[in-house]
């Protein structure tokens, strides 16, 4: 059952209780400016930007960055697209925090939402980056887009945007897309040499 109230959603009070804890955990410059720019750097409005980034890369140095990764990643993102905005947050449509608590308990950077809160949208598109990606990655490299992914799940909760349930729902089912993505690209590509 979709329901801001089903225990697999609101984790005996915890998914709150977890919210007011991280979003009030500090209120500075460096705080803030880092959550900002952790969600502004998850905007769906990007993907032309990482994409082309992405091919780039692949098509100069595909010991970096295969090709099929950079598939992946654009057809994890047109899974992801259909799932969350053709069908989840219409479907669920739970209310964000602002919502539930109301601006005197919610730290809110950035503009005030108040519906569609599961999944997070912002962290299921950095999901998808950082699974399309860092199983092919070279080491070190292989960790920045799960970094990636942590900063873009605790900024939207710090911003005041998003429940921990949200991210965690919304991380899980970028994974999946990228998953469903890369079997997809395994056997597009396969026996063509990338």
């Amino acid at each position: 059952m979709l329901s801001p109230q089903s225990p697999w959603y609101a984790w005996d009070g915890w998914n709150g209780r977890l919210f007011l804890a991280i979003n009030h955990a500090g209120d500075n410059a460096v705080w803030n400016n880092a959550a900002r720019l952790g969600t502004a750097l998850a905007e769906h409005q990007l993907l032309p930007v990482y994409l082309g980034l992405a091919l780039t890369i692949a098509l100069r140095w595909p010991r970096v960055l295969p090709v099929r990764s950079a598939l992946a990643y654009a057809w994890g993102n047109l899974l992801l697209f259909l799932a969350v905005y053709g069908l989840l947050k219409p479907w669920a449509d739970f209310p964000r925090p602002l919502a539930v608590f109301g601006p005197h308990a919610v730290h809110v950077l950035g503009a005030p939402k108040l519906a569609h809160s599961f999944p997070s949208g912002h962290a299921a598109f950095a999901a998808v980056l950082a699974a399309s990606f860092a199983f092919s990655m070279p080491r070190p490299w292989n960790a920045l887009p799960w970094v990636f992914l942590l900063w873009v799940c605790w900024s939207r909760i710090a911003v005041g945007a998003h429940f921990p349930a949200d991210v965690v729902g919304g991380a899980l089912i970028g994974l999946v897309c990228a998953g469903l993505a890369h079997l997809l690209a395994r056997f597009w590509v396969r026996g063509k040499g990338t």
